[in-house]
């Protein structure tokens, strides 16, 4: 049994989406401790940045003899779905850039849709796993807030992750993790840490239900 995880945080210390992940992988880890965890870490160790574009080139000259680029390239994002293919479970972390998916993930995505087992409009090689994705936010982007509408984060892992990849998903969601260190943020700080607890909660559960979920198909 093997559990799949990917961590796109740019910082270790202090990492809100990392902890929190944290949480889902403990409680996983407790009723399968002899189960192995593949890890890919994207935030410290991102992707070649021309991986997706050095493949498509080759793509588009499919007579030219392949150059080390090409091979190195293609080398890697075979790689990266065997990672997936082989897992039963994931743990995606996730978190909002710039109100955007991290430029690291957005990477790993495209490379990953150029190999077979992830090519759009082909069915997905990992189709009705489950998964779980820890996502956090510096801000607050609730309906009714200043920047509802602006977390352009979540909804593309939606369309990839189920749309595309057709994983059975549930979300762990904190918000408002920059107040305690940003002081325009300062009368927002309880609601931010009943957020990020009740993230820790929600982490907890899931893992746990992940985890059984996987007992019980094993069985």
């Amino acid at each position: 049994m093997t559990l799949y995880r990917l961590d796109a945080s740019i910082r270790t210390e202090g990492s809100v989406s990392r902890a929190v992940a944290d949480t889902v992988q403990a409680a996983w880890r407790a009723q399968h401790p002899d189960a192995s965890i593949t890890r890919r870490d994207i935030g410290l160790d991102p992707l070649p940045a021309d991986t997706w574009s050095t493949i498509i080139r080759s793509v588009m000259n499919p007579g030219a003899e392949p150059t080390p680029a090409v091979t190195a390239a293609t080398s890697l994002a075979a790689t990266l779905a065997d990672e997936l293919v082989a897992a039963d479970a994931y743990l995606f972390a996730i978190p909002l850039y710039n109100y955007g998916v991290p430029a690291s993930v957005k990477n790993w995505v495209d490379t990953l849709i150029t190999t077979p087992a992830f090519a759009p409009g082909a069915p997905s090689a990992i189709a009705g796993r489950p998964g779980i994705l820890v996502t956090v936010r510096g801000g607050g982007y609730a309906p009714g807030t200043p920047r509802e509408g602006w977390d352009h984060n979540t909804p593309y892992l939606r369309r990839v992750l189920v749309d595309m990849w057709g994983l059975d998903l549930e979300i762990v969601e904190a918000e408002l993790t920059l107040a305690e260190v940003t002081p325009a943020m300062a009368e927002l700080r309880p609601l931010a840490a009943e957020s990020l607890a009740n993230a820790h909660t929600n982490a907890e559960l899931t893992g746990k239900a992940l985890a059984e979920r996987l007992s019980a198909s094993a069985a």
